[in-house]
């Protein structure tokens, strides 16, 4: 693979801390890193963002980017020299849909829209013809991913744009996607995925999904990898180099087929980034039963996704001292929380004596500490009223304790995420879509378990810090405590 290009600009993501002035920087993810920087490398920093200009800033830059550190600033990359793509569009009975998002599609694009055995296949055909997109009709259903296949089998450009027939793309968000790809480590960039504006997304259901999508990644960009803040990414609009889909979709699953094909590309060395300063408005499920079937169909993902990805697939990721602070609490005994306060206490020293010698050390190893067991505490609200909830309502049955911990997870998850999600919706209403949410998803993950005989994919991994050491610059692991659920959600 060739270096970053002159011209490649990346900036220090939110949450990297520049610590000794500059001497070296902390963050990343999954796992957070100390990164310690040599004099060469930071004159090569402008405050937090670094230019390309020549071979050791696109080393250096490239470091950042792996490390999850910093982030390409999209709209100023360079074009990639060959950027001709193909647009592929699965569809099945959607033909006003479809008409709509060829509506957005620059004119004169190469588009192949795959009919995935339509019942009425002639208003699809006519939508087709009428935008000047080539027509694949299948003879029976395959499901999204072979519908995919299927086109991608005719692609015959570098770059490949898959768009499911419920999105509309703004004008710029495919160049701007595009030039992610100047870095040759990038196989595969997504947009952020908002809601469309539609009369009925003014329903309680509709105003719940614009703010609490689960094709919503969030505002902040990102490497996209499994236990990180954002640890998978939709096809519903993703555009990929041709070379790192190679075998396309796993045509046997019919949900959670798109973060399969993310993680195998990841694994295979490719880059996936998620860029939210383009975005794409996808048609969301407003009407009740039909918005409570699709969060239950995404649940029943997970067990195909355990195990193809064993790895990658677990409703929480703890440090060893983590665990012991959240069951310490869950006991509610007197002894609880002086023994939570001891625990993080002596991982705040641990940490800081991981760190070495940067400026108070202990000082960053205790909010480190604190970061660590609010998240560990945030994933365990999760795992009772989401991921565990059939186990949590029997508990609660025969337990008050059990009763107090589901209260307090469900109460504090509303109170703490309410304020910042920007929902349309009275507490009351939010609080019950929140809690529907969670039973759909809880009852397909626990669905697919019992399906597959395997409880593998509600087990939390228990996972411990790691260190490595780099030949540049000195970089170690200093926490692995609370990464972002690998479970698509």
């Amino acid at each position: 693979m060739t270096s970053l290009p002159v011209g490649f600009r990346i900036v220090l993501d939110r949450n990297t801390k520049v610590l000794n002035g500059g001497k070296a920087l902390l963050g990343g993810a999954p796992a957070m890193r100390l990164l310690r920087l040599t004099p060469r490398a930071r004159g090569l920093l402008d405050g937090r963002t670094l230019e390309v200009r020549d071979q050791a800033g696109a080393v250096l830059a490239d470091r950042l980017l792996e490390l999850g550190l910093a982030h390409p600033v999209a709209r100023a990359l360079p074009l990639p020299e060959d950027r001709e793509l193909t647009y592929v569009i699965p569809v099945r009975d959607r033909p006003a849909q479809l008409g709509r998002l060829l509506g957005s599609i620059a004119p004169g694009s190469a588009v192949i829209v795959v009919d995935d055995a339509s019942v009425n296949p002639g208003p699809v055909a006519e939508v087709a013809a009428r935008h000047g997109a080539r027509l694949v009709a299948l003879p029976r259903n395959l499901g999204p991913a072979g519908a995919r296949n299927a086109g991608l089998a005719l692609v015959r450009t570098p770059f490949v744009m898959l768009v499911d027939s419920d999105i509309v793309l703004d004008e710029d968000t495919v160049p701007t996607l595009l030039r992610h790809f100047s870095d040759p480590k990038v196989g595969l960039a997504v947009p952020r995925i908002t809601g469309l504006e539609a009369p009925c997304s003014s329903y309680w259901i509709g105003r719940y999904e614009k703010a609490r999508s689960s094709l919503d990644l969030g505002a902040n960009p990102a490497l996209v990898r499994p236990g990180s803040f954002v640890s998978w990414a939709s096809t519903a609009c993703m555009l990929a180099r041709v070379e790192a889909l190679d075998g396309g979709f796993d045509a046997r699953m019919r949900v959670g087929e798109d973060v399969d094909l993310g993680w195998r590309a990841i694994a295979h060395g490719w880059r996936l980034r998620y860029e939210p300063a383009v975005e794409a408005a996808h048609e969301h499920r407003t009407r009740f039963a039909d918005w409570f079937r699709r969060k239950a169909e995404y649940g029943t993902g997970a067990q195909p996704l355990a195990e193809r990805h064993p790895r990658s697939v677990a409703p929480a990721v703890f440090a060893p001292w983590t665990a012991a602070v959240v069951l310490a609490l869950l006991a509610q005994r007197r002894w609880s929380v002086p023994v939570a306060a001891a625990v993080s206490g002596v991982a705040s020293v641990r940490i800081a004596k991981r760190l070495g010698e940067i400026d108070q050390p202990l000082r960053t190893g205790t909010r480190l500490a604190g970061e660590g067991a609010v998240t560990a505490l945030a994933q365990s609200g999760a795992l009772i009223t989401r991921h565990w909830w059939p186990a949590t309502a029997v508990a609660c049955v025969f337990s008050r304790r059990a009763r107090r911990a589901a209260m307090v997870a469900a109460v504090a998850d509303v109170v703490l995420e309410y304020p910042r999600s920007g929902v349309d919706l009275d507490p009351l209403r939010y609080a019950a879509a929140r809690r529907l949410d969670d039973l759909a998803y809880g009852a397909g993950v626990w669905w697919s378990a019992m399906r597959g005989r395997s409880f593998a994919v509600l087990r939390p991994r228990i996972q411990s810090p790691s260190t490595s050491r780099r030949k540049a610059s000195s970089s170690s692991s200093v926490k692995s405590a609370s990464s972002s659920c690998s479970q698509s959600s």
